[in-house]
């Protein structure tokens, strides 16, 4: 493996010079002896609405080039903490979801069988499905902390069990995550089903909807997800349309009365103390953002899931 570097700093080096990685971060061929692993995850077509999110992965690393390496809220630099780089993309294969799931529940599994944690970038919400096969292959069952403005717990969408709004349904019938110490976090906007939010309930997970966590409050909601979760191995999984549409446009199914970008990254870093192992952010799609800032807010969130790994590590925990 090579040597693993701090990024480039842009201080010395034009951030538009040697991109391709996240945060200009090392390349890296493999696991090994590493900390965490960036991989894409460019697979799209179990989207409902808009495609592109196939070309959301080369979108957020290109604009991580913005990113420099300290935390200055968490005190942390995340390449003095942690070793680390970016593999590149999954093999997927354009329309065919299951070899596409093959290829992802692969690639995890060679990074979580070198205890190394992975951190993908999507790709359409069903990619996660694949990711947490892997994921429970090592852990078993995972708690799940799905922030996302939809609960993708659909049955079948256009009669298909396989979809971006059908992962968490499958992922509880294949027993890859313990709904009862799983949340989903602010679900909003208009239903077919007047009672979809209710199947969460049915399924054993807890749903706390947007409206709900504005009468709640961030520091009861925080207090809710560290409950629930306790310190059962978690995977953090980030739908960029958790984010109103007016700080996050680049999306296939937007959803209006969101969440503002300080937000959300307060709601991240704030459940820090959780037992995290894998993370991803998912449905970035460039040709409907605006000046990159969709992409950009999926950066921040990334810059904050190695944060919190980093502060872990310098805490010992």
């Amino acid at each position: 493996m090579s040597e693993v570097k701090q990024p480039a700093s842009a201080l010395s080096s034009p951030r538009f010079c040697n991109m391709g990685t996240f945060m200009r971060m090392s390349k890296v061929d493999s696991a090994e002896g590493l900390d965490f692993v960036i991989a894409g995850a460019p697979f799209d077509t179990a989207s409902s609405f808009r495609s592109g999110s196939r070309f959301g992965p080369n979108a957020i690393r290109n604009i991580s080039a913005m990113m420099k390496p300290n935390n200055v809220l968490l005190q942390v630099n995340i390449m003095e903490s942690l070793k680390g780089g970016d593999i590149g993309d999954f093999n997927v294969t354009p329309g065919y979801i299951h070899p596409s799931y093959a290829a992802i529940e692969e690639g995890v599994s060679q990074i979580l069988e070198k205890n190394a944690v992975p951190i993908v970038l999507g790709g359409d919400h069903s990619i996660t499905l694949a990711e947490l096969r892997a994921v429970a292959k090592k852990y078993g069952p995972v708690a799940l902390v799905h922030f996302d403005s939809h609960s993708d717990l659909c049955d079948t969408v256009f009669g298909e069990k396989y979809n971006h709004g059908t992962p968490f349904r499958r992922a509880i019938e294949e027993n890859l995550i313990d709904p009862s110490h799983s949340i989903q976090i602010g679900m909003r906007g208009s239903l077919y089903d007047p009672n979809e939010h209710k199947m969460a309930a049915e399924l054993g997970m807890k749903l706390i909807p947007a409206h709900k966590v504005r009468e709640m409050g961030t520091d009861a909601l925080i207090q809710a997800v560290l409950e629930r979760v306790g310190d059962k191995p978690c995977f953090l999984t980030f739908d960029i349309d958790f984010v109103d549409p007016a700080y996050a446009p680049g999306t296939g199914t937007p959803e209006v009365g969101g969440f503002t970008s300080f937000e959300t990254l307060d709601m991240v870093r704030r459940i820090k103390d959780l037992n995290y192992v894998g993370f991803d952010i998912v449905e970035v799609l460039p040709a409907y953002d605006s000046g990159e800032i969709t992409a950009y807010m999926a950066a921040n969130i990334v810059f904050e899931y190695l944060s919190i790994l980093a502060l872990k590590k310098q805490n010992n925990k």
